[in-house]
């Protein structure tokens, strides 16, 4: 979003530093689902979603993607849990959580570098 308002030739915005970091803190605290937080995934994103929203408009767009791919991704590693029992979900739940591993690392980047990001496979439930 940032990147195609640059090209548009409107005066661009720059993130401030704290506001690039708490953007990529977003997407990182949904690493706490890994150390054993029950939906550490889409609560770590909420919490400092909801602290920082207000403050700047950065940190708002990239909580709020944080926040839809987490969900979008609780439900598909929910599906594949299912899908688990005639063997099919086991390959499809490894990838899954491969990539969310992997596209939350670049949104991270991303966020660090004051650029925009865009999840794959998201479903928007927050716009």
């Amino acid at each position: 979003m940032y990147d195609d308002y640059y090209s548009s030739g409107y005066d661009y915005y720059a993130p401030t530093k704290d506001e690039r970091t708490w953007a990529m803190l977003c997407h990182l605290s949904a690493m706490s689902v890994y150390i054993g937080i029950p939906f550490g995934n889409i609560l770590g994103p909420l919490v400092v979603w909801l602290l920082k929203r207000d403050e700047s408009s950065f940190v708002n767009e990239h909580g709020k993607e944080a926040i839809n791919f987490h969900i979008s991704m609780s439900i598909y590693v929910f599906v594949a849990g299912l899908l688990c029992v005639i063997l099919i979900g086991v390959p499809i739940l490894f990838a899954l959580i491969i990539s969310s591993f992997v596209f939350m690392v670049i949104a991270a980047v991303r966020a660090n570098d004051g650029n925009s990001y865009q999840y794959p496979m998201t479903m928007r439930f927050l716009s």
